[in-house]
């Protein structure tokens, strides 16, 4: 009898000293960043705070959007970061996101956040029309954006999935928006998507299947984000390069917000200052290609890849991207999308 009371003072003891172990507590990301992005800087925050297990889904931004919209009565996350800024736009006009006012809010440019401090810029991308290099060179590749669209490229085009890609909808949507400013109407936008349409040979259902058709045996060509490109090819070693338009390029301003109803709200203002010190954002820029939208770090400070890249800026109304998105892409989904 003495020894199975002992027995049982040894496993209270050993219970007891589980419950005083103090549990860690969560924080959980969603983002388009990747995996290795994300994973990098799940283990610096962690490394800085050993009472946080870091946990992060990559998903497309539109599998964001909806997931955050869906979960909005019962938020499961506690940080939005990186989506182009229409997303954080419409979500903020949804009451989805949290105010918080960065220590560094007045060196970002007021384009590239919210006037009410729902959501603030982090990455200025600009868009490319990227390209097979093992078949193509720059001189062979489309230069501009009515290149890629004309009669000369059908059945080379490669996309992800525009309906689950932040990315594509806002360059879909962007060239309705400009065709607005320029016409007063969308027609020019929609015939130059319909021939985009004629000359696509896929719609991939994530970006690794987008890569693998793009990089394949046929002189394939696509319209992405530059750091992505820099990145696949100089990591995983895809034969790609690519052209920034003649003409000028769409550059998307990607952001990070608190979402509404976090319960871990001091641990996420944390997390949303730990990713956007200028020691991180360099950091990123120099191992991840990203362009930080803070204009107070120092050029000289840039890796030599951004200190040596030079575009022009599209004109682009965003908050009217932000406003027709939805609308435009179910008309392209049901009038201009072929099965592929």
């Amino acid at each position: 009898m003495r020894k199975y009371i002992v027995y049982l003072f040894i496993a209270v003891a050993i219970l007891s000293g589980c419950h005083l172990k103090k549990a860690k507590q969560k924080l959980v990301i969603y983002s388009p960043h990747g995996k290795e992005m994300l994973g990098e800087f799940e283990k610096l925050f962690e490394a800085a705070h050993p009472d946080v297990d870091v946990q992060w889904l990559d998903m497309g931004s539109q599998e964001v959007f909806d997931r955050v919209s869906t979960e909005s009565q019962n938020p499961q996350a506690d940080i939005w970061w990186g989506s182009p800024s229409t997303m954080f736009i419409r979500a903020e006009k949804l009451g989805l996101l949290q105010k918080y006012k960065p220590t560094w809010a007045n060196n970002v440019p007021a384009y590239a956040k919210s006037k009410n401090d729902f959501w603030y810029g982090t990455f200025s991308t600009p868009q490319v029309i990227a390209f097979n290099s093992n078949k193509l060179s720059a001189d062979k590749a489309p230069k501009d954006w009515n290149e890629i669209a004309s009669p000369a490229w059908r059945g080379k085009v490669v996309f992800r999935n525009p309906l689950a890609s932040g990315t594509l909808r806002a360059i879909f949507c962007a060239m309705l928006a400009r065709s607005v400013a320029q016409t007063g109407n969308e027609e020019q936008g929609w015939k130059w998507l319909r021939q985009l349409d004629s000359n696509t040979i896929v719609y991939a259902a994530d970006p690794t299947q987008m890569y693998n058709k793009l990089g394949g045996q046929n002189e394939a060509v696509t319209l992405w984000n530059m750091p992505d490109m820099i990145l696949q090819k100089d990591k995983y070693h895809y034969p790609f390069g690519y052209n920034i338009p003649q003409s000028g390029t769409i550059v998307l301003t990607d952001g990070i917000a608190v979402i509404k109803g976090t319960k871990n709200e001091a641990l996420a203002d944390s997390f949303y200052e730990f990713v956007t010190t200028q020691q991180s954002l360099l950091m990123q820029a120099q191992k991840y290609y990203r362009i930080p939208s803070r204009t107070d770090i120092p050029r000289d400070s840039f890796p030599d890849w951004l200190k040596n890249t030079n575009y022009t800026t599209l004109d682009v109304d965003w908050d009217v991207v932000a406003d027709k998105e939805t609308e435009w892409m179910k008309k392209w989904d049901a009038t201009i999308k072929t099965s592929k």
